[in-house]
């Protein structure tokens, strides 16, 4: 066995792991990143949001992902000809309506090769990269994490280190070894998709790039563009629905149920088996301990509704990353700090999932004309679609406020939540005063 130490250790090289070692590694730590697989690898989740971009930009990374040749986002298309919604059946979320100083547009990604790349920036930003790397023992000093066993090339090593950060995804590495995970049972959905080849975007009845989310009785259907002839298909549904029928024919017959997505979808050809997708929404309570952190999808997943698992697993990973490196340097201020990362996490992620149960529940409409009260509906609408886009620690958003008075979608135990914009926290003080007027145009105009 070969041992080795070092600030912190990261479990896993998603997008989470990924830029939790980099933005360390940038910030002068030694960080050690462990991959049990080798790249590039097979994953879900290829729609970005523009949120993205601010926090790319703002840890200096945007240029790196602007210049992959991803297929650019410029909003999103939302589909319901059966329920009433905010503006029509079929709204289409503008990024270039969320305000001024925001990025209008997002990427879609083959995460094969987003995740590689985001690997690649971590490894030269410093961080010593390990890949085919299995994670075994978390080393344990009386109730402190002290480190990790793991094998690689069939030889066991062991890396002691001051910190642990669990980015392991759906693994759960600390969650399962303390029992912390939990399901969200109303949302406990399955997933069946696959991809196509052959597209050709003058069928699109929509806008070239755009995400397209269709709502029906028994779940909803995406579809997402992954480069210029290929798009990613894919039905949600709770686990009733899929049971009663093959994941061939319920994918068939959800995806019938969306005309606009059957157009798009016109000359195309299936690339891969259909890949099925069980039970994925859980969060644990407790996302911090002596030690050790979870980021992204290792402490909590909802829905691949609205796209935001990414952003929200990156805005964690960042933020960790940033706590743990005050917490490196200022010994004293570590529970602190690590008390407070932990509500930032919650924060971000109880916004989002309130905003897929909003959803489900047939209730943004509600929520909507609720924040539409004290909000001109100009500004309503810009709320809507920065929320949309991935706007999940504002203080300032009305909808988002809104949402988070529904008790019935409470996620976490209480918490004190943390604000503050990780994408753009220079516009803090500029999103309040545009509240504060949006209020007054509301009570002058008579909205």
């Amino acid at each position: 066995m070969s041992d080795n130490s070092t600030d912190v250790v990261v479990i896993g090289g998603g997008p989470a792991g990924a830029l939790s070692a980099y933005q360390l590694a940038k910030q002068g730590h030694s960080v050690v990143l462990l991959e049990r697989e080798e790249f590039p690898r097979f994953h879900i989740g290829e729609s970005l949001l523009p949120y993205m971009m601010g926090l790319f930009d703002r840890i200096g990374i945007r240029e790196a992902v602007e210049t992959k040749g991803y297929v650019p986002k410029f909003g999103g298309e939302f589909i319901d000809p059966n329920e009433e919604k905010f503006f029509s059946d079929v709204f289409r979320a503008d990024f270039s309506k969320q305000g001024d100083g925001r990025y209008d547009r997002a990427f879609q990604v083959e995460r094969a090769k987003f995740d590689g790349m985001l690997v690649e920036e971590a490894g030269k930003a410093g961080a010593e990269v390990h890949l085919g790397a299995t994670v075994g023992e978390l080393l344990m000093e009386g109730d402190r994490m002290v480190g990790v066993r793991y094998t690689k090339d069939g030889q066991e090593h062991e890396v002691r280190s001051r910190y642990v950060v669990d980015a392991s995804g759906r693994a759960g590495r600390v969650a399962h070894k303390f029992g912390l995970r939990e399901r969200l049972e109303k949302l406990r959905m399955v997933a069946v998709f696959r991809h196509y080849e052959g597209l050709d975007e003058k069928h699109n009845l929509g806008v070239e790039g755009d995400i397209q989310v269709g709502a029906h009785a028994d779940g909803w259907v995406w579809a997402i563009p992954l480069s210029k002839d290929v798009i990613s298909v894919g039905t949600v549904m709770p686990r009733d629905v899929f049971r009663a029928s093959t994941p061939e024919e319920v994918f068939e017959e959800h995806k019938a149920r969306i005309p606009r997505i059957v157009a798009r979808l016109t000359d195309t050809r299936p690339t891969m088996d259909l890949k099925v997708e069980t039970d994925y929404c859980y969060h644990s309570d407790t996302v911090t301990g002596p030690g050790w952190v979870m980021v992204g999808d290792a402490g909590c997943f909802g829905d691949p509704m609205f796209s935001g698992g990414v952003l929200v697993a990156s805005a964690t990973a960042v933020r960790a990353a940033e706590t743990l490196s005050d917490a490196l340097n200022n010994p004293e201020d570590a529970d602190r700090l690590i008390d407070e990362y932990a509500n930032f996490f919650k924060t971000g992620y109880d916004t989002y999932i309130r905003l897929i149960h909003a959803f489900y529940d047939g209730e943004l409409v509600a929520v909507a004309a609720d924040a539409g009260r004290t909000t001109d509906r100009e500004t309503l609408e810009r709320y809507l679609i920065r929320l949309i886009g991935g706007d999940f620690w504002s203080e300032h958003n009305a909808v988002a406020q809104e949402m988070r008075r529904r008790t019935e979608w409470d996620t976490f135990s209480p918490f004190q939540r943390v604000f503050g914009c990780p994408s753009y926290p220079h516009l803090d003080e500029q999103d309040r005063k545009e509240r504060a007027e949006s209020r007054v145009r509301r009570v002058t105009q008579g909205q």
